[in-house]
């Protein structure tokens, strides 16, 4: 709980101070409202979601079983580009307001005032370094860092409540400010409803709750498939942390908003991103405050350090497997530098500012809640539970009303997003396209019969496959295609053959374990095979028999009818084309020594 507290908990530097500036005196009835939509509306779908996915990948993994093909993966890669933007703006923001904890500090010297982005450029340098020199998240030091942070927030709200007992002149003012600007119960609501949206960043830290599921105990009994103990632990997990949140969001909503004059939250104001903190010196001294500010300072370094944690591995975990990764994205430290270089230029671009950067954050969070409500809506329909797929649905209305409203009055948060979108795009299709004719089977296995077939029609150190679609399959089409090999490649009219035939699975996956299964159709031998690629998956075949079985496979082709560059195209996108030449050209990759490259006859 307190690994995926480092982002979840560590808000509480910044969200009553955001809240504040956002609703005002109301701050505390909107907080209210963020705490029952976190209760009843979030947490509702997040212990759906772990139940549903519980090796650690979240609500991105239910919507890519969901939605199969091309049409899944573009969805993934979307999503991942708005996680990109909650990873990388938890960092940027974190550390921002990191640099106005230590600014504001009244130890602190009076030159670093005005150098916010310097300081958050720095901190950010020291997080890439850690992660540079080999990061590995120790679940003490978070254990440590969030109780202790949570401890002194508990402290600093026991004191402030005393303090308003003890001076109940400011509940007097604060009633008063709230119904001269407020006056209508029913206004005040609908307010509360409209700033939502800007209070949203009090709701991070769900996906990293589902993310640190691998990290729990499994139960006996238990079981790679159905994880139950598991499932349970992280249920458990986010019911507790969303109610010490929820907690501690009301409390420190209600004493920021009624002990600290409101021109103090206001951009430049002394309690603008650090309201807590205000209190902490204020009512406590600035010993206290200090310690606090420490505190504060190393969670939110934390947060970041937890957030990139959660992007590295976010990626690799994905795109690889899509197929849509250079060679780099494997490798830790070149993807730490790509990421630093882009937090620097997010830091430089919003002026290490919290709020400005609040719209990106709270874009990236809502989209990700957005995309897990609707899977499991997805989700419990198909298995016909039509009462929770309405509360999930209702759900979704509000998380998506939430995310519009949110990029319709903050639109900057859009704008980043849109970039890390186009970034995951681009980069991921011109990978693909890179990578198309590599060797793409994780594995390739042959059942007995397979072998079998091998082992009769390899004569004199050579295996003649024959390549064919099993669209038409009669005993006519499998002599005439027999007869055409033997003319147009000049096969020895006895020789045995064997014919191959690869059913095209999920066009979009990359690659995939291929099992060869060996049959007798019409009194012709046949390999048959699955896999998401025609050319690269008897490639993959001929290089296993070659390997497994000694004897060198020649594969013959007829040439393929059409426009090469629209074969090309069906070769990226549905794994089909201009198979021959395509396989020509995977084997020539794989295989750099002539002399052992299997051969490939077109006629």
């Amino acid at each position: 709980m307190c690994l995926s507290g480092l982002d979840y908990f560590s808000t509480l530097g910044y969200q009553p101070a955001i809240a504040a500036l956002a609703a005002g005196a109301l701050a505390p009835f909107a907080t209210l409202i963020l705490v029952a939509v976190t209760l009843f509306a979030a947490l509702p779908v997040y212990r759906r979601v772990a139940s549903e996915s519980p090796h650690g990948q979240g609500s991105i993994a239910m919507l890519e079983r969901l939605m199969p093909h091309w049409k899944g993966k573009v969805f993934v890669l979307v999503l991942l580009g708005f996680a990109a933007t909650d990873f990388m703006i938890t960092a940027t923001l974190s550390a921002a307001d990191a640099s106005a904890h230590l600014i504001e500090n009244p130890f602190t010297p009076s030159w670093f005032t005005g150098k916010e982005v310097p300081i958050t450029l720095v901190l950010l340098i020291l997080l890439g370094a850690l992660f540079l020199r080999g990061f590995t998240e120790v679940i003490w030091i978070a254990v440590t860092l969030v109780f202790s942070f949570l401890a002194l927030n508990l402290v600093i709200i026991a004191v402030s409540a005393a303090n308003i007992i003890g001076h109940p002149v400011a509940v007097t003012n604060w009633l008063d400010s709230l119904f001269t600007a407020h006056g209508d119960p029913m206004m005040m609501l609908l307010v509360c409803l409209i700033v939502f949206p800007k209070l949203a960043l009090g709701l991070s830290g769900f996906e990293t709750g589902v993310a640190v599921m691998p990290q729990i105990s499994k139960a006996p009994g238990d079981t790679e498939a159905n994880p139950a103990g598991r499932i349970k632990g992280a249920k458990k997990l986010l019911t507790t942390a969303a109610l010490i949140m929820s907690g501690f969001l009301v409390l420190s909503s209600i004493v920021t908003t009624v002990l600290i004059p409101a021109a103090e939250f206001q951009p430049g104001g002394s309690a603008n991103g650090r309201a807590l903190s205000w209190l902490a010196h204020h009512l406590m001294g600035d010993g206290f405050g200090t310690v606090y500010d420490v505190s504060t300072i190393l969670i939110l370094w934390f947060a970041g350090a937890s957030a990139l944690a959660g992007l590295l591995n976010l990626i690799p975990r994905y795109l690889p497997r899509f197929g849509m990764a250079p060679a780099w994205a494997s490798a830790v430290r070149p993807l730490v530098l790509v990421v630093l270089l882009v937090a620097i230029g997010i830091t430089i671009h919003f002026k290490a500012s919290v709020d400005a950067q609040g719209a990106a954050y709270a874009t990236g969070v809502l989209v990700l809640m957005s995309s897990a409500a609707i899977a499991v809506t997805i989700s419990a329909r198909r298995r016909g539970e039509k009462g929770k797929a309405l509360l999930f649905g209702a759900t979704s209305l509000v998380f998506i009303y939430t995310t519009v409203v949110n990029c319709v009055e903050r639109p900057d948060g859009l704008k980043i997003a849109a970039f890390f979108i186009a970034a995951v795009l681009v980069v991921s299709l011109l990978s693909r396209f890179r990578r198309s004719t590599e060797l793409r089977a994780t594995s390739v296995m042959f059942d007995d019969c397979a072998v079998e077939i091998i082992r009769k029609a390899s004569s004199a150190g050579l295996l003649r496959l024959i390549a064919h679609e099993p669209v038409k399959i009669s005993k006519r089409r499998y002599l005439h295609k027999h007869q055409h090999a033997i003319l147009a490649s000049h096969i020895p009219q006895r020789a045995p053959v064997v014919f191959l035939e690869i059913k095209v699975s999920d066009y979009s996956d990359f690659a995939q374990d291929i099992e060869v299964r060996g049959i007798t159709r019409h009194g012709q031998w046949i390999l048959e095979a699955t896999a998401p690629s025609v050319s690269t998956s008897i490639a993959a075949i001929a290089m296993a028999i070659r390997d497994n079985y000694e004897v060198m496979p020649h594969i013959y082709f007829r040439w393929t009818e059409g426009n090469p560059l629209l074969n090309l195209a069906k070769f990226i996108f549905l794994g089909q084309g201009e198979i021959a030449p395509l396989t020509r050209e995977v084997l020539r990759e794989a295989e750099p020594n002539l002399q052992r490259r299997p051969w490939v006859h077109v006629g």
